[in-house]
Formats: C-alpha cells, structure tokens, sequence
C-alpha cells in the first residue's frame, strides 16, 4: 500500500535485509493494492453518476484514479514511450528512460493514456449498470497489478548490473515465480468475490485479457532493453488497465 498508492500508511522501520524481505513479500500483495483502489474507484464512479453528466464524471474519476497511485504509473508509461520509441541502443534507451526529463513521445503517451481513460470511463458511466460498472472498475486495477508480479518474476531485470542506482524496479529482484503465482491467486479469490456480489460473471475475461496483453507486451520491451525496469512496470500497468476498461465498454455496447 506504501509503494503503490498514496494513502497514507504507518511506517515500521525496518532493517535493509527486512526491507528487502518486505518488498519481495509484497509483490504478493499488489492484487489487494489493486482490490482498494478498485473500491474506491467505484464506490466514487457510482456516486458521480447519479450527480453529474458522464465525461464530468469521467474526468473527475480519472483525476482521482492517477491521484491515488500518485502517477507512478503514468510516470513510467512516459518515460517508457520515450527511451522504447526513440529506436536508439539498448544503452541509450536505458538512459534515456533514467532520465528525470519528459521528451516528445512521452508528452503524447501520456495525453493519450489520460484521454483514452477518460473516455472509456465517461463510456461505461453512461452505459453500464451499476453493478457491471462497480465489477469492472474493481477487476480492473486487480489484474493488472497481479500482472505485475509475474513481470517481475518472469522476465530479468534490464538494470541488474546497475547495483544499488538501478531505480526503484530493482527492489523486487528476488520476486519468483510462487510470489507470481501467489498473486495470481488472490486477483482471482478477489475477482470471483466481486462477481458474486455484483452479479457480473463477465469480469471473468479480466485475466485472459491482461495476461494475453502483458506478457507479449513484456516480451517485447525485454527483447529491446535486455530485460525490464521499473518504468516497464508502470507502462505495463497503464496498458493493461486501458485495455480492461476497452474491454469492458466493447462488451457493454455489444452484449
């Protein structure tokens, strides 16, 4: 909850060795990082709704989704477009990434991925029940976080020879595949949860889509970079939660 979102969470000091245990244990946890932004992402969607006109709402929610995770997401998806999309060396796309400044590619990542989740989300505010939108906006910030923990786990990390300046990625080197698999777990208990309650099976296609979407996504970048970073992560994340939402409103227009 402290690495993934801006909610404020009491700090226990910790030694480097227990520090590094904790991070490697909480990869198990980004699904139920997920699991409370998705609630309170719904619970303020369903409450828009009822008081304001769908693209107000969207906006509002959309500011308020990037506001919890503080933009470490966002953030990697710009310096991600960035360091991939200048078609440079491997070296020199590292670089570029590392760098604190936003060039072109980023700026225009990073105005798409908002305006695209504005509108995806102005879609189902105007369509969806309120149980399938509540499902969705739940599952949604699930899966893909529950992607994140077989990234770490599945692919090498790009800055290994970088030791101790390798960024914030670097943290969860020692994550496996059972912290992946863990993961994988309670995404899935969480989901089969919200279904129920909401009455939406049909967020059952969640896994499919991130896990179909975020592993040629990963394979890709890691092809390019030598492995992933950190920023990768946030990239990812980005892109699987535009296309679980992409999903959800592709259903909503056509069920």
């Amino acid at each position: 909850m402290q690495f993934l979102t801006r909610l404020p969470m009491p700090s226990v000091p910790r030694s480097e060795e227990g520090m590094d245990a904790d991070f490697r244990r909480s990869s198990v946890c980004f699904p139920l990082a997920g699991l409370v932004i998705g609630l309170l992402l719904a619970a303020l969607a369903v409450l828009l709704r009822n008081v304001l006109p769908p693209w107000v709402a969207a906006v509002l929610a959309t500011a308020f989704w990037i506001g919890l995770t503080g933009g470490l997401h966002m953030d990697g998806l710009m310096d991600t477009a960035d360091g991939l999309l200048s078609h440079r060396s491997r070296e020199r796309m590292l670089e570029i990434m590392k760098d604190s400044r936003v060039g072109a590619m980023g700026v225009m990542a990073g105005a798409l991925a908002v305006l695209l989740r504005a509108s995806l989300l102005a879609s189902l505010l105007a369509a969806a029940g309120p149980g399938f939108l509540a499902a969705a906006l739940i599952a949604t910030p699930v899966w893909s976080r529950a992607f994140l923990t077989t990234a770490i786990a599945g692919w090498p990390y790009a800055r290994a020879q970088d030791a101790g300046t390798g960024g914030l990625g670097g943290l969860f080197r020692s994550v496996s595949a059972r912290h992946a698999a863990w993961a994988a777990g309670l995404a899935a208990i969480a989901t089969a949860a919200v279904a129920f309650a909401a009455g939406s099976p049909a967020i059952a296609a969640a896994p499919p889509i991130a896990y179909g979407l975020g592993a040629p996504l990963a394979a890709a970048a890691s092809r390019k970079l030598g492995g992933l970073t950190g920023d990768v992560y946030g990239a990812l994340n980005e892109c699987i939660e535009l296309a679980l939402l992409l999903g959800a409103v592709t259903f909503v227009y056509n069920a």
